[in-house]
């Protein structure tokens, strides 16, 4: 029966909490243990046979021990307490899973809840009669479940949530029902750790009061971190109140964790920003080493009433720890003391990430980053595409290192679930403190993404955009929601007739969506908070070349200053890049129309936009011509405006945006100074001539070397240290160091033997690329950087042996040792080479690095078998600090122990890493990807067998280069060609390829490289996970077989489990089926050209080499791709673009064996065989499977319409089982081949 509380009992609350502080209870669990109940009283007859121990769900004694929670009640009531708490913390169905009820759960949550509030209404009715004077009232307490939504449980995997937000929302609905139907008099959410959770909890609420028509006083009490004045999930106490203070509480404060003089600035913090009344029940200090709480009643009574006298608090009690004794000395030290005024604050747009943001009048312009935006940024788009979610949290770390306010995060793309991608990518940026400080801007055009988006946010976000394209009551219903979910709204001046052009039209729609905005829901409105409100009025592109587009600018400049005066309180925004579109192409021009239009947008009232932060110039230092034409064309003052803006334009073009200068001045100053030059720009042309200067000034060689060269190099490290040099800028400079150096070393032996003297060295690195691997771009950049830092660097080169390295260590007395490798079988000879350290009883530091090695593997697999130093090094820019420290005596022991520590604690949380995504491989193989093979589209190739292409010409494989990998391997990171445009990257990336550019025109014009390749295709049928291939059409007799592995790590939403035999017809199918295969290499002619620059101490070149080789050889596996397409019968029309191709806008795929779809090495050897690649190409594979040479490519075709790349991922043993067996090698073989993707300990 429905007993919920009446109006005229709320009313009561406010009058009482008006006129003096009130007094909640204390600890239940204190309580409880001090009546001594134990694990079979808790249990009672009725759960006597439960299977889980429940005497830390002391909830159930609502059922079990009714008497016992009637005492505790009494206890408080007797002690003073105006407020008792139910004894329902844990009571939902999510926070009793725990406890494993199962399906009675919900159930039993209603009957605790109900129970519970009947026992406390009816002593405090008890209380009430016997003093009518002093009512008491029943808190209904929820607990903040043991589940987190705002951040990972899971170290492993930063995007896992423990529940959903509609799962959440639903289980506490559940107990909120419950509660209020029960009577009770207040709704209390306590011990809040993560504002989402409690964000679902206030949902529920909201679509309880909603659904019932009832409604209660709902008190919020959050838990902070020990000194910190964070929640668990980092909200700031400020951050923490922006989230929820759409929701109208009836107090809001602090409880547990903290003792009372440890809470103090943070609930000072909290008074002075929320306009709630203030309530606060701390624990009795923090517990001891014991686990018990030493705080007296007197003592505890001493702070929270000197929390009363500095006017903060409504309502006051204790947590853990306090007990009646507490509540009666509390009672005593507030009764004369004034309640808390309650706050007031000026009407202004606020909102959160983990940290707080106001948008104040004498706030600068508010800048929205918009490169996490599939539609507006392809960069971002291929990122997530390709589920390079670690690049993609650095476009966003990127916006907010250079400015961003907030950021757009936009996922509206029709070939990604838009909804997945923006809640997993929403919660990875989430787990990242520098960029989870700032507010998001949820961008979608969809509701459903929206909402999904608002789902998994914890602080204040704002939605873009909802708009009355769909009419008022849609209009309104979501405008409901977003203020539910406690989001500001980007509103668009776009209605039922479309998109406003026009200045009249912008207004008139923004006004008409005020008013419904800002009329009370009782009224027909949305109740929605003026300064909540943003409105775009659309900025649209100028400069067209169609005169109705001209005024376009104007249009909303006059529009944006009508909207602050007639829409008073609401902000105005835009997407600012809109407004230049026409100059796609030309950023020059684009970021100065961008300034003009934002400075005088500015003026009107523009309050914020989304922009590129980090790439808007300043208004003033803008050339005066460019933006003379440039405000002609915003503010449509000349007819011919367009026009004169593009010939203008003309003049930026192939130049990034820049004049070149030749400045020629540095010649002119000392030898010293002329040097330094030479070696900060990477300068080659005279360093012969002004060494030989320095040479006849200096009475010594080595002077020269320790003076101004090392002066020079040092200027580069520090430069390149702050991120101000870039990689090939730096490798420019040790290209001059060397033939500096070699220029002197005649003349410095001479000076040897007739002195005996010796250079300095900071200390010996050895580098070498270990056995089985072929690659060392990586490796030789490290060994430079390391020169330029005056470190002696050894490079043993590639396909080293572990005997080899340790040897040579010895003999030349290294002070580190540093192990490179690519594949994924290197991984294993590093562990092996650690542990033969080990063996020799060795403690030389060993470095790890390379692009298949990480922090976790070197922690996990390498570290724990060798007892010296084992670090590993992410990249160059790195591996001068690591080694600066493990050579400096004074740093290194304290250096290695912190190395230790990180190690220790990958090490457990990879020891704690969950398997529970890992399905069994019987169901991966029952839910395969399917295929209605009767139906769908299986071409015939043009030719069975193999073709060979010998000196295949380079300047076609020209065409077909992908440029931007190329900046990466020069860590350079940017998309090609707009890195060129980048304010910090572009010139010195122009610069590079640039000089990418004359190498390649010499390769190819003097034949440097040869580039061989063969391709066939071949009759295949699949058999399970298999792929055979047969001897001829018939499908008589079998050639070869290649073995698939299957996905079996389940993510959400995930329908299938693949393999890449899935692509092919199985053999009972009735169809024959094709696969093709191909290798390639542009690497022939490579390492003998490399040795000619190396020679000539041009590290320089010699890496461009090898860049350009790899290059090269990518190429030509997107060209031959092609061509394998128009055999295979259905690519022939394609008619792509190179930058189609590079984002693989076409049908097929071409996996590898060693990467993720086929993470199996060995399976290289089949292909090879199958192709006679070694013969047709040069191409060799070492004991690993790496192809040598290292510019090579290989891998198979698949035509199947709907095949794409995935991941394998982790695999469990009754997989690798039945993989070893197909194969016909032992279990411990496949292991070792398949190590990184082990989902159990060998």
């Amino acid at each position: 029966m429905t007993q919920t509380a009446t109006p005229d009992r709320t009313a009561e609350l406010e009058t009482l909490l008006a006129e003096r502080i009130l007094l909640l209870d204390g600890a239940t669990g204190t309580q409880t243990q001090a009546l001594g109940i134990t694990e079979e009283q808790v249990r009672g007859e009725r759960f006597a046979d439960h299977h889980k121990e429940l005497k830390n769900f002391g909830d159930l004694m609502c059922l079990t021990r009714p008497d016992a929670v009637e005492e505790i009640h009494r206890r408080y009531l007797a002690a003073g307490s105006d407020i008792v708490e139910t004894n329902t913390f844990g009571a939902s169905p999510i926070g009793m899973a725990d406890f494993e009820f199962g399906d009675q759960a919900e159930g039993l949550c209603r009957e605790i809840n109900t129970a519970a509030i009947q026992i406390a209404k009816q002593i405090c009715g008890e209380f009430t009669d016997k003093n009518p004077a002093k009512p008491r009232f029943v808190a209904g307490s929820i607990g903040p479940t043991s589940k987190q939504m705002a951040i990972s449980t899971k170290v492993d995997d930063p995007a896992w949530r423990d529940v959903t937000f509609g799962e959440m929302v639903d289980s506490y609905y559940v107990q909120v029902a419950a509660m209020v139907e029960a009577g009770v008099d207040i709704l209390l959410a306590e011990t809040v750790i993560d504002t989402l959770n409690l964000k679902a909890c206030l949902f529920a609420m909201d679509n309880y009061f909603r659904d019932s028509g009832a409604r209660v006083p709902v008190m919020i009490s959050g838990t902070f971190d020990k000194g910190g004045g964070t929640f668990v999930s980092g909200q700031s106490v400020e951050a923490f109140w922006n989230s929820i203070a759409h929701f109208p509480a009836f107090s809001v404060g602090m409880n547990c964790a903290l003792g009372p003089d440890i809470m103090r600035p943070h609930l000072e913090e909290l008074q002075r920003v929320a306009t709630a009344p203030i309530s606060c029940h701390p624990n009795a200090g923090l517990p001891n080493e014991m686990g018990q709480f030493d705080l007296g009643p007197a003592a505890m009574a001493k702070m929270v009433g000197d929390f009363a006298e500095e006017g903060w608090v409504n309502i006051v009690g204790g947590c853990c720890g306090t007990g009646p004794d507490h509540i009666a000395a509390i009672a005593e030290r507030v009764s004369k003391l004034r309640p808390h005024n309650r706050t007031t604050v000026a009407p202004r747009l606020r909102l959160a990430g983990t940290q707080p943001m106001e948008l104040r009048p004498e706030s600068n312009f508010l800048m929205i980053g918009e490169r996490t935006n599939v539609t507006g940024s392809k960069k971002f788009a291929r990122l997530i595409k390709t589920e390079n979610y670690e690049e993609a949290i650095e476009v966003a770390r990127q916006q907010v290192e250079n400015g961003a306010n907030v950021i757009d995060v936009n996922m509206d793309e029709g070939l990604l679930d838009s909804e997945a991608e923006i809640q997993r990518f929403l919660r990875l940026i989430a787990g990242e403190s520098d960029i989870a400080k700032v507010p998001v801007m949820i961008d979608s055009s969809k509701w459903s993404v929206l909402e999904a988006g608002l789902q998994v946010v914890q602080g204040k976000a704002i939605v873009n955009s909802i708009s009355l394209k769909d009419g008022e009551e849609e209009f309104l219903r979501r405008a409901g929601l977003c203020r539910q979910y406690g989001a500001a709204a980007v509103v668009m001046a776009f209605d039922e007739e479309g998109q406003a052009a026009e200045a009249d039209e912008k207004v008139r729609i923004c006004k008409r969506a005020y008013e419904l905005l800002t009329r009370p829901v009782a009224e027909g409105g949305a109740g929605f908070p003026a300064e909540d409100i943003i409105f775009d009025p659309n900025i649209l592109t100028v400069a067209t070349g169609i005169e109705e587009h001209n005024p376009y600018a104007v249009n909303f400049i006059e529009a944006t200053r009508r909207i602050k005066q007639e829409c008073p309180g609401a902000r105005v925004s835009g997407g600012v890049s809109n407004i230049s579109f026409s100059f796609r192409g030309n950023d020059h021009v684009r970021e100065a129309m961008h300034s003009v239009f934002l400075y005088h947008a500015i003026q009107a009232g523009l309050d914020m936009g989304i922009v590129n932060a980090g790439q808007l110039v300043v208004y003033d230092e803008i050339d005066p011509e460019l933006k003379e034409l440039v405000e002609d064309v915003i503010l449509n003052r000349n007819p011919e405006a367009t026009e004169k803006l593009i010939d203008f334009a003309e003049q930026f073009k192939g130049q990034g945006g820049k004049q070149a200068v030749q400045d020629d001045a540095w010649r002119e100053a000392t030898v010293e100074e002329r040097l330094q030059h030479a070696l900060v720009k990477g300068i080659v042309k005279h360093i012969e001539e002004d060494t030989e200067e320095a040479r006849q000034k200096y009475p010594k060689c080595l002077d020269i070397i320790e003076g101004p060269l090392m002066d020079g190099m040092s200027t580069v490290g520090d430069l390149f240290g702050a991120g101000k040099m870039f990689l090939p800028q730096v490798v420019k400079s040790a290209r001059v160091m060397k033939k500096a150096v070699a220029y002197l070393f005649p003349f410095m032996e001479a000076e040897k033997e007739a002195a005996g003297t010796a250079g300095t060295s900071r200390g010996k690195v050895l580098m070498a690329t270990v056995k089985g691997d072929v690659h060392d771009i990586g490796k030789n950049i490290v060994g430079v950087v390391l020169g330029c830092n005056s470190f002696d660097v050894v490079d043993l080169g590639v396909m080293c042996p572990a005997e080899e390295i340790l040897e040579e260590a010895a003999k030349e007395g290294v002070d580190i040792i540093g192990l490179s490798g690519l594949i994924t079988p290197s991984l294993d000879e590093m562990v092996h080479f650690a542990k033969e350290m080990e063996r020799l009883e060795l403690n030389t530091p060993l470095l790890i690095g390379g692009a298949t090695t990480s922090a976790k593997h070197t922690a996990v697999k390498i570290a724990p078998h060798y007892s010296g130093s084992v670090t590993h090094v992410l990249d160059a820019s790195r591996s001068v600090g690591v080694v600066e420290k493990l050579l400096n005596k004074d740093n290194r022991a304290a250096f290695e122990e912190e190395n230790r520590r990180l190690q220790a604690d990958l090490q457990a949380s990879y020891k704690k890493r969950s398997t529970a995504n890992l399905v069994s491989y019987q169901h991966a193989v029952e839910h395969r990807f399917g295929t209605d093979w009767s139906e769908v589209d299986i071409p015939e190739p043009s030719f069975v067998g193999v073709k060979r292409l010998e000196d295949f010409p380079l300047e076609k494989l020209r065409e077909y280069i992908d440029w931007s990998p190329f900046f990466m391997t020069w860590e350079m990171k940017g998309k090609y060609p707009k890195i060129f445009d980048d304010p910090n990257l572009g010139v010195e990336a122009r610069k590079l390829f640039d000089d990418a550019q004359r190498l390649l025109d010499q390769v190819i014009s003097e034949k440097l490289f040869t580039a061989k390749g063969v391709y066939g295709f071949f009759p295949a049928n699949s058999i399970g996970d298999d792929i055979v291939v047969f001897t001829d059409q018939d499908g008589a007799g079998e050639r070869c077989r290649f073995h698939t592995l299957r996905q079996q790590w389940e993510r959400k939403g995930q329908k299938d489990f693949r393999a890449l035999a899935d692509y092919i017809a199985p053999v009972d199918s009735g169809r024959l089926d094709h696969i093709g295969a191909f290798a390639v290499t542009a690497g022939l002619g490579c390492d003998e050209l490399a040795a000619r620059f190396n020679q000539d101490h041009d590290d320089y070149n010699s890496i461009m080499a090898k860049a350009l080789a790899d290059r090269l050889a990518e190429a030509f596996a997107e060209c031959l791709h092609a061509q394998a397409r128009a055999d295979w019968g259905y690519g022939e029309q394609e008619g792509l673009s190179n930058e189609d191709l590079i984002a693989e806008r076409y049908r097929g795929i071409r996996p590898a064996p060693g990467y993720p779809a086929q993470p199996d090495h060995t399976e290289k050897r089949t292909l090879f065989d199958l192709l006679d690649a070694e013969a047709a190409t040069g191409i060799t594979l070492t004991e690993h499977y790496a192809m040598h040479p290292a510019a090579s490519v290989s891998g198979l075709y698949f035509a199947h319409p709907e095949a794409r790349y995935f991941a394998v991922d982790r695999v469990t043993k009754d997989q690798v089982e039945d993989y070893a067996r197909r194969k016909g090698m032992s279990v411990a073989e496949v292991e070792r081949w398949l190590s990184p993707n082990l989902g159990y300990e060998v």
